[in-house]
């Protein structure tokens, strides 16, 4: 009995969370993280400031809880399961650049606010960080497939193509791009193109 009167609050505690973890992100996208307050996010989610609190202590663990919100409602592991099912790591590598310009062109107004201010704003200095340790831990991952399969280019070790590959898929890169008037599908396309040019040996 009792696991049927708790399922319901939980149902309801987990919509809640959700309900907040938007409302911050769309201040984030709308007008930066300055604009992100536990009194501004209840009033964003139409809740009180008192049930922000119930479900995080403090600003920075809303904004920190950010990265793994967007994971789940960007589908990030079916984005980039193509990635993991290639059949070698040049195809891996492709595969990860469409899957990265898709993913970027849906959360870069976010990724872009947070980066902005990382260096002023520890709650935002925080986020990014872990953004950036995932990042480049999936890049060494990519960039080690190659080395273990014997073709990635000369003159690279596994860390200095990780840090390049960070780089080229950075979001000032992918933004430019965009603005430039480029489709996703053109970003993902070329991108391919270059990172296998510039990777891979042959």
């Amino acid at each position: 009995m009792a696991r049927e009167i708790d399922a319901p609050r939980n149902a309801r505690g987990r919509r809640s969370r959700s309900a907040l973890l938007r409302a911050a992100r769309e201040l984030i996208e709308e007008r930066g993280v300055e604009a992100v307050t536990m009194a501004a996010v209840a009033e964003r989610a139409g809740v009180t400031r008192r049930a922000v609190y119930l479900h995080f202590r403090s600003r920075g663990e809303l904004i920190n809880e950010l990265f793994g919100h967007i994971a789940d409602t960007e589908d990030l592991p079916g984005r980039f399961a193509a990635v993991d099912d290639a059949p070698d790591g040049v195809a891996a590598l492709e595969e990860f650049a469409r899957a990265h310009a898709a993913f970027m062109a849906r959360t870069l107004p976010f990724s872009t606010a947070v980066e902005r201010v990382a260096h002023a704003d520890p709650d935002a200095a925080r986020h990014w960080e872990t953004v950036l340790y995932w990042r480049n831990e999936t890049n060494k991952a990519l960039i080690r497939r190659l080395h273990d399969e014997g073709v990635l280019a000369p003159g690279w070790t596994v860390d200095t193509a990780a840090d390049m590959l960070l780089a080229l898929t950075s979001n000032g890169v992918i933004r430019t791009l965009l603005e430039r008037g480029w489709s996703v599908e053109q970003v993902g396309a070329h991108m391919a193109r270059v990172l296998r040019a510039a990777f891979t040996a042959g």
